[in-house]
Formats: C-alpha cells, sequence, structure tokens
C-alpha cells in the first residue's frame, strides 16, 4: 500500500471517529445545527481559520504564485485583508441577533418569508459555488496520489463528496467543527515545515530567495516574478484586480459558512474572542502562502508543475521536491483534510438555511410537530447538494484553478448577502422589499456576469461557454457588488415605509449592540 493512501486512511479514520463521537451528541436541533453553542472562543477561533483555509488557499493560492507571481501575491493579500470586516462589521452583531443562519437577522425586523426565501436560494448558490472548488482540487489531488490504485479523478469526486455528506449528517455542527480544528492545526503545521524548508532551500537568506524570484525560467525565458503584470494585463487588468479585491474584501463577511460559525459560541464576547485567534491563524498562513507559491517557481519550475497535475499541485510538489515521497505525502494528506474540513463547513451552512430558513420557516409557517423534523430535512439537503456538487466538479474536471473558482463564490456572497446584512442591521428605514431586491439584484447581476466572462466564455476551446466574453473582467465585484447595493438602496425608498420594521430596529440595534435576549431563541 502507498505512503499517500496510508496517510489519507490515517485521517479518514481519525475524522469517522470524530464523528461517531459527535453524533452520539448531536441529539436536537441546537446541538446538530450550533453544537449546542458550546464551543469556547479559541476553539471556534481554529475552527473558522479551519473553514477559512480552504483548497483554493492552500492549492490555489500557492499555484496561482508559482505561475503568475506578485499577481497571484495579490490573492493572499485580499484574503487576508478581508477578514478586518468580518471583526469590525459583522461577528458581533449577527451572535446576538441571530439563531442558526444569516436569514436570521434579516427576519428579526422585516418581513420574515420572502427574506428567508431569498436567503436561502443565496446561501445555496455561495456554498454551491465554493464547494465545486473544493471537489475539483480533491479530485486532481487524490487522483495525481491515487493513480496507481486505479482512481480515477472522477472517482475521486464522489468519494470526498460521499465522506463530507457522511461528516454532516451523522455529527452535524460538532464534528464538523472538530474536523476544521484537526485540520487547521495539521494545515498550519505543514505549511511552517514546508515554509522552513524552501528557506532553508535558499540558506535563510532573504536576499537569495527575492533574487531567485526576480530570475525565474519560464522555458527559453527568464521572468521577473516580482513585478505586476503576468495576470493582470492591460487593457482590463487594472480593473479585475479592484474587482477581485472588492470580491474578498467585501465576500468574507457574507459568506454562510463563515457566518454560520459564529452561532456555535455562547456570547458575543467569545465570538469576538473566536475573530482574533482566526486573524492570527489566518494572517500567518497566507504570509507563508509567499513561501510556498515562490518556492514552487524557483525549485520546481512550471513545466513540472503543469506536466504532473498543473496549478493545484504546486505545493504538494515542492513538497516532493524538497524532502522526498513521505513529506509530498503528508502535505497532500493535509490538502485532503483541508478539502474534507472545508466542504462539511460549506454542506452544514447550506443544509441548515434550507432546512431552517426555507422548510421551517417558509414552507412550514414555523410550525413543526417537533425540532427533529428540521434536523432531518438539513440531513436530506446535505445528500442533495453533496449530489449536485459532486456532478459538476466532474463536469468542469481537474483543469480549473480552485482560487479563481473561490473567488467567484466570494462575489456573489459580496454582491448579495453583505448588502442586506449591513442595511439591516444599520439602516432603520430599510424595508422588506430592500432586502429582496438587493438579495435578487445581488444574485443575479453576478451570476450573470460570471456566465458572460472570461471565466466561462472563449473561443479557445478550452471554457464551457464558445464565444467572445460580453463582460471584459474575470470577477464581476467592481459591478456586481454596486448593483446589490443599489438594489437593496432603491428597493427601500421606492417602498412604503415599513413602521413595524423600523419599531423593531431599535429593539435590534440594542440586542446586535449588547447581546441582551441573544440566549433566547428568535421569535421567528
Amino acid at each position: 500500500m502507498s505512503t499517500p493512501l496510508v496517510m489519507f486512511l490515517i485521517f479518514i479514520a481519525i475524522t469517522l471517529v470524530i464523528t461517531y463521537w459527535a453524533a452520539r451528541r448531536s441529539s436536537g436541533a441546537s446541538a446538530y445545527f450550533a453544537a449546542g453553542r458550546r464551543i469556547t472562543g479559541w476553539q471556534n477561533g481554529i475552527a473558522v481559520a479551519g473553514d477559512y483555509m480552504s483548497a483554493a488557499s492552500f492549492l490555489g493560492i500557492a499555484g496561482i504564485i508559482a505561475f503568475q507571481g506578485y499577481d497571484g501575491f495579490m490573492y493572499s493579500v485580499g484574503w487576508l485583508v478581508a477578514y478586518l470586516t468580518v471583526l469590525l462589521v459583522v461577528a458581533e452583531p449577527l451572535r446576538n441577533a441571530g439563531k442558526y443562519t444569516m436569514a436570521d437577522v434579516l427576519a428579526y425586523r422585516l418581513s420574515p418569508k420572502p427574506v428567508r426565501a431569498m436567503a436561502s436560494l443565496s446561501t445555496l448558490t455561495v456554498s454551491t459555488f465554493y464547494m465545486i472548488a473544493q471537489m475539483v482540487g480533491a479530485g486532481t489531488l487524490v487522483a495525481l496520489l491515487l493513480k496507481d490504485s486505479g482512481i480515477t479523478f472522477n472517482w475521486a469526486v464522489i468519494i470526498v463528496g460521499i465522506l463530507m455528506v457522511a461528516y454532516v449528517v451523522f455529527g452535524g455542527m460538532l464534528a464538523t467543527t472538530w474536523v476544521q480544528i484537526v485540520k487547521a492545526i495539521l494545515l498550519m503545521g505543514g505549511t511552517i515545515l514546508l515554509s522552513i524548508l524552501v528557506m532553508a532551500h535558499f540558506n535563510f537568506s532573504f536576499v537569495q530567495f527575492f533574487d531567485a524570484i526576480a530570475h525565474v525560467k519560464d522555458g527559453d525565458k527568464v521572468v521577473n516574478f516580482l513585478e505586476p503584470g503576468l495576470r493582470y494585463k492591460p487593457p482590463y487588468g487594472a480593473l479585475d484586480l479592484i474587482s477581485l479585491g472588492l470580491a474578498l474584501i467585501f465576500g468574507t463577511a457574507g459568506l454562510p459558512h463563515i457566518l454560520v460559525r459564529f452561532y456555535t459560541v455562547p456570547d458575543a464576547k467569545t465570538a469576538r474572542i473566536s475573530v482574533v485567534w482566526a486573524m492570527v491563524i489566518i494572517g500567518s498562513f497566507y504570509i507563508m502562502t509567499t513561501f510556498l507559491g515562490f518556492g514552487a517557481a524557483t525549485i520546481v519550475g512550471k513545466g513540472f508543475i503543469s506536466k504532473n497535475g498543473g496549478t493545484n499541485m504546486s505545493a504538494p510538489l515542492l513538497a516532493q521536491a524538497l524532502a522526498g515521497d513521505i513529506f509530498f505525502a503528508f502535505i497532500s494528506a493535509i490538502a485532503f483534510a483541508t478539502i474534507l474540513a472545508v466542504v462539511a463547513g460549506l454542506t452544514i451552512s447550506a443544509s441548515t438555511s434550507f432546512a431552517h430558513d426555507l422548510y421551517t420557516n417558509v414552507l412550514k409557517h414555523g410550525e413543526l410537530a417537533n425540532p427533529q423534523q428540521e434536523v432531518k430535512v438539513a440531513r436530506i439537503t446535505a445528500f442533495v447538494v453533496g449530489a449536485i456538487s459532486i456532478a459538476i466538479a466532474i463536469l468542469l474536471g481537474p483543469t480549473f484553478n480552485v482560487a479563481f473558482l473561490v473567488a467567484l463564490a466570494f462575489a456573489v456572497a459580496a454582491s448579495a448577502n453583505l448588502p442586506v446584512i449591513l442595511f439591516s442591521i444599520f439602516w432603520k428605514r430599510f424595508t422588506t422589499e430592500g432586502a429582496v431586491w438587493g438579495l435578487a439584484s445581488g444574485l443575479l447581476s453576478s451570476i450573470i456576469l460570471i456566465i458572460v466572462s472570461p471565466s466561462i466564455m472563449g473561443t479557445d476551446g478550452k471554457h464551457l461557454i464558445h464565444g467572445s466574453p460580453l463582460f471584459p473582467l474575470e470577477n464581476p465585484g467592481i459591478l456586481s457588488i454596486p448593483i446589490g447595493f443599489a438594489g437593496a438602496f432603491f428597493g427601500t425608498l421606492l417602498s412604503r415605509v415599513d413602521e413595524a420594521a423600523e419599531a423593531k430596529f431599535t429593539e435590534l440595534e440594542v440586542r446586535a449592540n449588547t447581546g441582551l435576549g441573544s440566549e433566547q431563541a428568535t421569535a421567528h
């Protein structure tokens, strides 16, 4: 049995034991959806970091930096800075005002049915985009590592999908949290070790390291990877970079699987502590992606990476070049752990939103025979979401860069979710119509712009749609985010003043800022 396969099986065994342990403690809706609100600050902080540091970060960003230098590094900067919006704007009010999902905050003072329905649709869309990226990364990685065992890309995607559904269906949020904690610790350990090995290769000299980065061999020519312009070229390069930055910075505060983590802690103070823990871990990690990406470019080379799995395999191939097959297997197993943990988080956020928002509060008008019915619906949704993600990942194939795919999910989250969250918390005049228009316009504009962008349309035969792109930028954030805010703003101004919503605003404001009454279940 190969070393990579042994390491994969060990990690899978550990996570299944965690799932079994959690399943015995996940009775009741609160335990299943929010881990009984018993997660401590440091535990939730590590779990948030585990949720955030996805395959896009470990595999995708390292790959983009290895192939496109400084421009790829902008992904790291965007993801790191993005977390400030979560800390400063969203974390505390969300924890105080909600119960299980983002829509709880909107339904607190607005008409619950329409906003819950739209918020659930947005959550499912963002989660699916994000999950497809993880599946593509998983399929590429597992297929390359276990090719001697006869496992293809398609089978690798199916195996990962089955595992993630098992975590969520049986273990709920408690299992998902502990899988993320284990994964985050492993990922940080592996990244630190790999960064040290890269610097050891250059005799721990930053002068030698950056000199090598300035003279990277790309075929027959030498390229300076410290100069911008390798990815973002004229005439639209600068706009595309700005668009990416907006999507990353504003999208983080609208990501359903990140937001849902703040419901697992007992109070707002613990929520703030967990964000600080997460920022320290996430900040350290994204700084180290510099060593991973540039190390792969200078030590392994673009040509070799292209022939052995493509951009997503840059970090594992760097590990192999520096420390042999065992370290390659270890880093690959960490990447696999990363993918499993994140898809579990995505699956539970999507299934929670569907069960709690759409099924319980819209279709059943908030009246269920018992809370276990809501849990049952969430489990069924996990199966459906998993199946859809597996199918689309297989359709796209192993060539899509996972960091790029995730950036699109951030654009959808920034355009649809963030405007209505901010207006609901901070604007007294905000109405139900404004929330529905904001969610709908942000969601539709971002998806339509993605479909007609160079991401999906092209004439080189490698794109899903053949034809010249109608929208010139890869990321739609620069246009779709203002459309989302405009939809929410004008939808509110063009609707009648909602006196009931305004009356509840003061109550929401007090609760969001003080936490008074946040331990009670929301009325809706």
